[in-house]
């Protein structure tokens, strides 16, 4: 098995914990061979965990020409200016989210690596979620019917005052954590044109100037209804997915769903009346029956949460993916045409919730 060799552009909670985790933890398909860090102490730790070369700047990075791929966990803000330059180095590059702040960023970006003949990918990790897969695969059998709505809610109660709470950082919950919601959103609601978008953005806990409450609406003719919430006002959060079909719904928490469904064969067939409804006794009636359902549940292995962790699982599938990416030519799972939709929906919120900067 070939060995990728890794260059990792930051060592904060993203470059540390969760890519560099995943490196020390499955060392067969990537090797890091270097390490950008501002922060002393971090380059330390970096070069103990890998033995690798450290860097005060990525700068020193863009003449390396020994690196198969370069992970960009630079600040949100910066995500865009140094893909550009290592896309026109001609390294493969996998950008952390939120890629940009603008699709025309993200068009820029797709043509240089076009252009360069090189890998570009986004770290949409929450796509390979257990969860999200298992709500999608009970919508594709067709078992709730036509879906009316699907509702999907990433909230919390929490008080932000780091730099992922300023705008000029590209922060806010929409573009923290919003992609990864987003994503899963845009998968369920179909098709590749860009839905229409009702979007409610306020500061509600934050000691920043970016939002942290997003309530956002997708819809379209012949397309579910997508509701997606993003709070951090949120003290007693249910429900991470919720559906609504023509036979039947499903909910589910981050680890267990439960749907339930009628077949309508084994149920009568109505036909519309005009005439009041009554009993034997000609009292007045509701109108009601009684269905037969049928019930399923499922709850992720305590097993497979134990050994990976819900992160590390995702992380390892997309890692994976991208590995036969770049030895085998096998097609992106996540493609920046997918998430170039997912910023031109996140850069639409922002044009219908103008928030004032002072921070």
């Amino acid at each position: 098995m070939k060995q990728l060799r890794v260059a990792i552009l930051g060592q904060g909670r993203s470059g540390w914990s969760i890519h560099g985790r995943h490196f020390l933890d499955n060392p067969d398909q990537y090797k890091v061979v270097a390490v950008a860090e501002p922060i002393e102490q971090r380059r330390l730790n970096a070069q103990k965990a890998f033995g690798c070369q450290t860097y005060d700047g990525y700068e020193a990075i863009l003449d390396r020409s020994d690196i198969d791929l370069v992970v960009n966990c630079t600040p949100s803000h910066l995500h865009v200016p140094v893909s550009e330059q290592l896309i026109n180095r001609g390294f493969n590059v996998l950008c952390e989210k939120p890629l940009a702040r603008r699709a025309e960023d993200v068009d820029r970006l797709i043509s240089l690596a076009r252009q360069n003949g090189v890998v570009f990918a986004v770290f949409q990790q929450s796509r390979y979620d257990a969860c999200y897969r298992k709500v999608r695969e009970i919508i594709d059998s067709g078992i709730l019917g036509r879906i009316v709505q699907i509702s999907i809610a990433f909230n919390g109660f929490s008080r932000r005052w780091d730099w992922q709470c300023i705008q000029r950082f590209n922060g806010g919950n929409l573009l923290n954590t919003g992609p990864h919601p987003l994503d899963q959103a845009l998968q369920l609601f179909g098709g590749d044109d860009l839905p229409a978008v009702h979007c409610r953005m306020d500061r509600a806990n934050t000691s920043g100037d970016a939002e942290d409450y997003v309530k956002l609406i997708l819809s379209g003719p012949g397309h579910p209804v997508i509701d997606l919430e993003i709070s951090s006002c949120c003290a007693f959060p249910g429900a991470a997915y919720t559906v609504q079909g023509t036979c039947g719904g499903l909910k589910s928490t981050a680890g267990e769903a439960q749907w339930k469904y009628f077949i309508p064969g084994e149920n009568a067939v109505h036909t519309l009346i005009y005439e009041p409804i009554s009993t034997d006794e000609s009292a007045p009636a509701y109108c009601r029956e009684q269905l037969t359902w049928h019930e399923g549940q499922w709850r992720e292995s305590d097993q497979a949460k134990e050994v990976y962790g819900v992160f590390a699982n995702m992380t390892g599938m997309y890692y994976q993916m991208l590995y036969r990416t770049l030895t085998a030519d096998a097609p992106l799972e996540v493609t920046l045409e997918q998430v170039r939709r997912q910023i031109a929906v996140i850069e639409e919120c922002h044009r219908q919730n103008p928030l004032s900067r002072w921070a």
